[in-house]
């Protein structure tokens, strides 16, 4: 099969490589964007309880205006704002009022902190938009410009963050990690190739074929997202470099060696590309189908982000193993022995003497190596039992990103939570008006849960079947302190303490970022024995063996933990980081099912 695939590629290569240039251009004209989202309530299914309540919330409060953006001002020399700084910052917020974009609606500036060092105005999100969209990230873009020009005569500090300002600080710092990544990904492979090859063309061809590759590959999974409605994370990306490079490379370099290896045997390029593809090819298609079914696997997860995460990556694996077998060969065959200019080592076998002999000696002492290798990687993975999901995306933007800085200096004066409070919603569940009294004192008992700085009076519905409290938690809403409480405490307190006839349910980040927690813990029990399954058969019908894939499945397996051990060591134990973004451990996992087929050089 893969024989006769090579000879159709290397008989039509110009029709091969033009085809791929056609489809790239219609792909790239007629594909929607690819976008992307950090709000974690996206991401859950309608059946959770910070789902429920914000549905409920929704319908029972159409009219209220949650907060888009958060003006944080403080004096430029850090002392307490006097009556002209307050002054001032009534006048600054009212000119902004003005001047706001169309997803933001309206200023209200509250009066000065007790210690009198911040004094700060929400502004209000238009219905239009959710505060992680493009239009409210432009809206921030335009409030920090005005901003800056209101604020030349005065003595105060302006910085804005919210939910809009860290969507906006988190794409931009995004846009730069994307960069980074790129750069450093492509710099390591023309390293590699260079010291390996030495062909300058060789180093090139990488490049080439993945930005084809990745071009096509972001177009259809746009595609697809607009399609089935699926909702991507904002590092989806990056992980797409990652993972186009890598995988990419890989199935050329499988190519490369079997194309090298014909060429030293004496025959035609043309010939060499046939047998080379007749070799290599049925290794290159059984990795890369494995990845696939392996990304797959993530369909199955109750959390949308891995619902699209998964076909993502699937799609541009596939996109890889396609252009591994047909625009690769193609070019190679195109090129011939040009491939390796300048070098001329390629005609030279290698004696690889080093490898040899660690090669003899693992055949001499089988055991000991396995103890040895196998040892260090389980020391490894027991440190991967440690591992702490984060889902503060907040936690991850840069230090000096403006949202971050304007965080800080609130929490200087006010409660951590100040910036996102959860949000508690009472709902009849008779279809009688809930009692006024009942519901004081049901916010008296929830300003004792643990975990909570204050309770803002009910704000009770047109027809009096609903009412939602407002509650500040005293630790930052992204901490494990504050997940931890929401999780126990408030929920149960709340839970318990709902008036008869009613119900309670608490919404807010913080809830979300609970029952993304518990939707990650029903997920790893059965997405990931589902995609070890399927893997295990396509290994046992490759290798005609049911004791070979027990094994490769094993080694995977403690691959797979020692490097999420090594992460844990080097981030939370050596950095001090509280967690890992949670995407780390489920991407990770499916990523690790990639099968490297055997090669010589």
């Amino acid at each position: 099969m893969f024989k006769s695939l090579g000879d159709f590629v290397t008989r039509w290569r110009w029709l091969v490589i033009a085809a791929w240039i056609v489809f790239a251009v219609v792909v790239v004209v007629f594909s929607p964007k690819l976008t992307s989202t950090t709000d974690n309530s996206e991401f859950l299914p309608d059946h959770y309880e910070s789902i429920k309540a914000l549905t409920l919330q929704n319908e029972a409060f159409p009219a209220e205006t949650p907060t888009g953006a958060i003006l944080v001002f403080d004096r430029k020399d850090g002392e307490k704002l006097s009556a002209a700084d307050s002054a001032d910052v009534v006048s600054v917020s009212k000119s902004l009022e003005g001047e706001l974009g169309k997803a933001f609606e309206g200023i209200v500036v509250q009066a000065p902190s007790e210690n009198g060092l911040v004094q700060i105005a929400s502004v209000g999100l238009d219905k239009s938009a959710s505060g992680y969209d493009t239009q409210s990230m432009d809206a921030v873009k335009d409030l920090r410009a005005d901003a800056k020009k209101l604020l030349g005569d005065t003595d105060l500090r302006l910085g804005v963050t919210g939910n809009a300002a860290q969507s906006l600080d988190s794409q931009e710092s995004s846009e730069k990690t994307l960069a980074l990544v790129s750069v450093a990904t492509v710099l390591l492979i023309v390293t590699l190739l260079a010291l390996i090859f030495r062909s300058v063309i060789i180093c090139l061809l990488p490049i080439i074929v993945v930005a084809i590759v990745s071009t096509l590959a972001t177009g259809l999974i746009g595609t697809a997202n607009e399609i089935f409605d699926l909702k991507a994370d904002n590092s989806i990306q990056a992980i797409l470099i990652v993972v186009l490079f890598g995988i990419g490379t890989d199935y050329i370099l499988f190519l490369l060696f079997r194309y090298r290896e014909r060429l030293r045997a004496g025959e035609e390029p043309k010939v060499a590309v046939v047998n080379a593809m007749d070799r290599a090819g049925e290794a290159i298609a059984s990795a890369g189908g494995a990845v696939i079914v392996s990304f797959m696997a993530l369909v199955l997860s109750s959390l949308s982000i891995f619902r699209s995460i998964g076909p993502a990556l699937a799609i541009a694996v596939a996109v890889t193993l396609v252009a591994s077998l047909t625009l690769v060969p193609a070019v190679v065959s195109l090129l011939g022995r040009a491939l390796f200019w300048p070098s001329k080592s390629w005609k030279t076998e290698p004696e690889g003497a080093r490898f040899t002999a660690i090669g003899k000696s693992l055949g001499t002492h089988p055991l000991r190596f396995a103890l040895m290798s196998g040892g260090v990687l389980a020391v490894l993975a027991v440190f991967a039992l440690g591992f702490k999901p984060s889902f503060d995306f907040a936690s991850s933007l840069p230090k000096d990103a403006e949202s971050t800085i304007a965080l800080k200096t609130l929490q200087r004066s006010l409660p951590a939570g100040s910036t996102d409070p959860i949000q508690v919603i009472v709902h009849s569940t008779d279809g009688n008006k809930i009692d006024s009294d009942a519901l004081t004192t049901f916010g008296s008992e929830l300003a004792k849960a643990k975990g909570i700085a204050v309770v803002a009076p009910a704000q009770t519905s047109a027809d009096g079947t609903a009412a939602i409290f407002s509650a500040v938690l005293k630790d930052d809403p992204g901490s494990d302190e504050a997940i931890s409480n929401v999780k126990g405490p408030i929920r149960t307190l709340a839970h318990e303490s709902a008036p008869a006839g009613t119900e309670a349910f608490v919404g807010g980040n913080t809830s979300v970022t609970v029952d993304m927690d518990r939707a990650m813990a029903r997920d790893y029990s059965i997405v990931f024995p589902v995609a070890a399954l399927v893997i295990l058969l396509i290994l046992a019908l490759l290798l005609r063996s049911l004791v070979a894939p027990l094994y490769l499945m094993a080694s995977v397996g403690l691959g797979f933990g020692a490097t999420l051990g090594a992460a844990v060591i080097l981030f939370q134990h050596v950095q001090g980081e509280s967690g890992l973004i949670f995407l780390c451990r489920s991407t990770s996992t499916s990523s690790s099912w990639l099968l490297e087929p055997t090669t010589t050089s």
